[in-house]
């Protein structure tokens, strides 16, 4: 089914004249209003009025704001506002209290992100098990199956950077809350693309950058903890932002901030915010839903192409709908992937080579004559 793209959301990005953009599970471009946004910061810093920091203070509000939202999250104070995934997943990673002999369970397809912070603390005794996701079993029964009495945590990302696969978090969390194991989600490349209810998934954690689905720049980040966790998590980092009474510069006693802003050391990248808050205006005044909904016919539409040139590409994404999301890989029968990644790059299509294969991810505003033009030079590249 044919849709197009919204005015108003069409309004804010270049056209695909001078190259297609198929790449938003890697960097976004940005909308209009976010370039906007980091314009208007740049002059209120030039001029330096006397009011401008509490209106950039605003600003970052209305972002915690925005991101409660994103995930359904309880409260704005819940967010912390980190520069990347790989962040927030460390001070998980190494705030917890770990005993020798605990594992943690992934998968093997996971961002070097959500690997590389895990097995980090096998000096600790701490054991990480990747399951192997290409078998018979589905996704979640492959990784649950790695599951034993001296599981403390599973980490795992919503959807899986290189072929796009969706994994069914809240089967995962329902697990995870009746074993009494901690759930962690690396969200990067989902939100901004697919709804979250964070209440249903029961995740204990969440991170996620900024720069891809969310359409903001790199340098920012969601990081959130279950409230009753946080004090679990020891803290490694120290500064003049993280504690209760922040701006009482004099006050020689302190504590960290019962909010997430505990795991916010020092001063907020304001630049990122600016832009971040201003991107993820466009996305929930569209609603997650709308945008959600396109994104997942883009795919569709992308899939359907592929199937219907069987015989000179191959899907190497998830075909089933409810494995779907914004990315679909595939490969071509008879030209190399590096060769067919040159092919597009030269005439033009901004992608990616991921899982064996091109990924291809357009978001909410590709246009559907753009997706045309870049399965026609994939098909026609030998």
């Amino acid at each position: 089914m044919s849709m197009a793209v919204d005015p108003v959301i069409a309004a804010e990005f270049s056209p695909d004249d001078a190259c297609i953009h198929l790449n938003h599970a890697g960097v976004s471009p940005w909308p209009r209003r976010a370039v906007a946004a980091v314009t208007r910061f740049a002059e209120e810093s030039h001029a330096c009025n006397v009011t401008t920091y509490e209106r950039w203070l605003r600003t970052e509000e209305a972002l915690r704001q925005r991101l409660c939202r994103l995930i359904q999250a309880s409260v704005p104070e819940d967010i912390a506002l980190l520069k990347n995934t790989s962040e927030g997943l460390s001070l998980v990673a190494h705030g917890l209290p770990w005993r020798s002999g605990d594992n943690i369970v992934t998968t093997d397809q996971e961002f070097p992100s959500n690997r590389i912070v895990w097995q980090s603390l096998a000096a600790q005794g701490v054991e990480l098990r990747q399951a192997e996701l290409d078998s018979e079993m589905s996704p979640e029964e492959c990784l649950l199956s790695c599951v034993d009495e001296h599981t403390r945590l599973i980490a795992v990302s919503s959807v899986q950077y290189a072929t796009g696969l969706r994994m069914d978090l809240e089967r995962i969390g329902e697990f995870c809350r009746r074993h009494d194991i901690l759930f962690c989600v690396d969200a990067i490349q989902s939100l901004g693309a697919l709804e979250f209810d964070l209440e249903a998934i029961g995740a204990d954690f969440v991170a996620a950058d900024g720069h891809k689905w969310m359409l903001g720049p790199e340098g920012i980040a969601l990081f959130y903890v279950r409230p009753e966790l946080r004090d679990r998590i020891t803290l490694r980092q120290y500064g003049w932002h993280m504690i209760e009474a922040m701006g009482d510069y004099e006050r020689s006693d302190w504590s960290p901030a019962r909010s997430a802003r505990r795991f916010e050391c020092g001063s907020p990248n304001m630049l990122g915010i600016h832009a971040l808050e201003a991107s993820l205006s466009l996305l929930l005044e569209t609603g997650l839903e709308t945008v959600s909904r396109k994104i997942l016919s883009n795919s569709a539409y992308l899939i359907d192409a592929i199937d219907s040139n069987s015989a000179v590409l191959e899907l190497i994404s998830a075909r089933d709908p409810g494995r779907r999301s914004g990315i679909v890989t595939f490969r071509h029968r008879a030209l190399p992937t590096p060769r067919l990644y040159q092919i597009l790059r030269d005439q033009g299509v901004i992608c990616a080579m991921r899982g064996g294969g091109i990924r291809f991810s357009p978001h909410c505003h590709s246009r559907r004559e753009s997706l045309d033009k870049a399965m026609r030079l994939a098909i026609e590249a030998a």
